[in-house]
């Protein structure tokens, strides 16, 4: 085994059976409560980068003014940003690194997955070679992989006679739809880039603003496509942790990108009343 496997990969692993022998045998309910205390667990090493983006999204208006004023120059602006971020004891790195570590060991969950779930052939078998002696499965012994409609090693898809690809089930699409709102909750500055870009005709603003406008939709989009390829448990897996991270940012930074739509709602129950 490599060091990823075994610092991170293996230990996952060998979570999840825990959870799975305490639970009743049942994978897919280890997999939706080892997720969410996962994400319980690594919420803390979040905790400073979400407060630097919390003081970040507060001066914004501020920044904004200062890219009108600065629009011809660049080292002048970025020098303002600086004194800007140090006049108010902004660190835009705060808590950068531990972010880094939580995105390293959700893509070895997403690993465990695929060498277990995943990766065909006996799933006794590809567990054992991630696992402790004390939770390997004995020779033989079946693993419950049912939970609800699903079998979380198979993918969340319709196969409709006539129609030459798997049509993505709710799982998936549930997936998708909390995947959507996490990224868009994660587009707090938005509006503001977009407006600054209009105004100071920066080929670069502009290609930003696109960027994070594209990825908003092209992760969901991601996520029907790996979830009908993919085991279900990963889309089980995929769906927790975005509604875990979408309700994180809600608490820390409110609805960002999704306000709009938030009070677009509100609107329309003050009016029916």
């Amino acid at each position: 085994m490599n060091i990823f496997t075994t610092l991170l990969t293996q230990p996952l692993a060998n979570g999840l059976v825990l959870f799975y022998r305490v639970l009743g045998n049942n994978m897919g309910l280890a997999i939706l409560i080892f997720s969410i205390s996962l994400w319980v667990a690594l919420r803390p090493l979040t905790k400073p980068y979400m407060e630097s983006m919390k003081r970040i999204k507060e001066v914004a208006p501020q920044l904004e003014k200062l890219k009108k004023k600065y629009k011809n120059d660049k080292v002048k602006l970025a020098k303002a940003q600086a004194d800007l971020y140090k006049e108010k004891n902004i660190n835009p790195g705060a808590g950068c690194l531990p972010y880094l570590l939580q995105i390293a060991i959700l893509f070895a969950f997403f690993g465990m997955f695929n060498k277990t779930l995943g990766n065909g052939g006996d799933l006794t078998n590809n567990f054992n070679q991630l696992l402790y002696e004390p939770l390997r499965f004995s020779p033989g012994e079946v693993i419950n992989t049912r939970f609800l409609y699903l079998d979380v090693v198979k993918p969340d898809v319709f196969n409709i006679a006539g129609i030459n690809f798997p049509i993505p089930g709710p799982l998936i699409l549930l997936a998708a739809i909390a995947q959507f709102v996490s990224a868009k909750i994660m587009q707090p500055y938005t509006n503001i880039e977009e407006k600054v870009a209009k105004q100071t005709k920066n080929e670069t603003d502009d290609m930003q603003v696109s960027i994070q406008k594209s990825m908003i939709y092209t992760f969901p989009l991601m996520t029907v496509f790996i979830g009908t390829r993919f085991a279900s448990g990963l889309a089980l897996y995929w769906l927790v942790f975005s509604i875990m991270q979408a309700y994180q940012q809600y608490k820390s930074q409110g609805w960002g990108g999704m306000s709009p739509l938030i009070k677009r709602l509100n609107l329309v129950r003050s009016s029916s009343r």
